[in-house]
């Protein structure tokens, strides 16, 4: 796998430790001399594996705000304690030393620590061969950790896709727009701007149903979302709300400006039959109902669903195939606000 490596420690350090890691080429490697520096290339780039050298001051704060952060807590950190001493290395002090230091360590975040003098020396050789392979041991299991986790995010990304998309239609599903109506009016209000929605219903559906068969009706709700799709703005949003029924968002647009949308939708529904095979064209119309945001609607945007489903029951009374922007006795569309 490609993978990115950061190191962070003075020349030598980062010098010694380029020399031990295998299939360099497979990394990109990345240097920081100070942990202020390293945290600035970890939040911008997220490097797969983080190698710090444990005796700079503020190695262990860096890996506490690693591990804070759920962005990137999965960051693989490796601290190494490259001192030497006089000691030999089985020594009762340099002992306790290593694993008083060992504690520390992880207590504040590391995933590893290692004991690995970089500066060759003579009684230190087989110590330092072992230790070099344990510290590529643990570059392995890093990158596999690493690994594990981006395949997690990405069976994540699969399955929040599906839990969200509706498969007869391909549009998002009503749990979407129930997660995103919210965002929307959240966003509205911050910026000061309008937010609306559509509710559209595919008229007379059960009769395509009950005349021509479910096969048939799937078919018409298919071609129905596609062509609500391509005449829909990049930006406006359009979701499969239940059924026959269906809801667009759309954002930075006031009352007047959706209503003549819907007006437009209706009129390219209906206008042109839909291909369902090679022997049958149906006229597919639909009813909608428009809402705008008012700033006594809720912040999950229950009332102002409500609103563009009641205005979408008038369209229906009034004789279907057609837009209601608001019912008798309600104000004008324009005195409606962006909340």
């Amino acid at each position: 796998m490609d993978a990115s490596i950061l190191l962070v420690g003075n020349n030598d350090f980062q010098a010694g430790l380029l020399s031990l890691i295998p299939n360099l080429e497979s990394f990109t490697v990345e240097r920081a001399s100070d942990p202020a520096e390293a945290m600035q290339i970890i939040q911008a780039q997220q490097p797969d594996l983080l190698v710090i050298q444990a005796s700079q001051a503020g190695s262990l704060d860096l890996c506490r705000q690693i591990k804070v952060q759920s962005r990137i807590a999965w960051i693989y950190c490796i601290q190494i304690d490259d001192q030497t001493d006089n000691q030999s290395v089985n020594s009762a002090p340099t002992r306790d030393r290593e694993v008083e230091a060992r504690i520390e360590s992880l207590e504040a975040g590391a995933d590893a620590y290692l004991w690995l003098p970089l500066q060759h020396q003579p009684h230190l050789a087989s110590s330092f061969a072992a230790q070099s392979r344990w510290f590529q041991a643990q570059v392995q299991v890093g990158l596999r950790q690493v690994q594990n986790h981006r395949e997690l995010m990405r069976t994540n990304d699969v399955l929040s896709a599906i839990a969200l998309s509706d498969p007869l239609t391909e549009l998002n599903n009503r749990r979407a727009f129930e997660w995103e109506l919210p965002r929307q009016i959240q966003n509205a209000r911050s910026r000061d701007e309008p937010v609306s929605v559509i509710m559209l219903d595919v008229d007379f559906f059960k009769a395509i149903n009950d005349t021509y068969g479910h096969l048939v009706g799937d078919r018409t709700l298919q071609l129905f979302s596609a062509r609500l799709r391509h005449n829909l703005r990049f930006y406006d949003t359009p979701f499969r709300y239940g059924g026959e029924e269906f809801v667009v968002i759309l954002s930075d647009t006031g009352c007047r400006e959706t209503l003549a949308i819907a007006k437009r939708l209706c009129q390219l529904i209906g206008e042109q039959p839909f291909a369902i095979d090679d022997e049958l064209d149906l006229t597919v119309t639909v009813s909608a109902g428009v809402a705008t945001l008012r700033p006594s609607d809720d912040a999950k945007g229950t009332s102002l669903l409500k609103r563009a489903d009641d205005r979408l029951l008038q369209a229906k009374a009034r004789g279907r195939n057609q837009a209601v922007g608001r019912l008798t006795g309600e104000p004008d569309a324009e005195d409606e606000g962006s909340g």
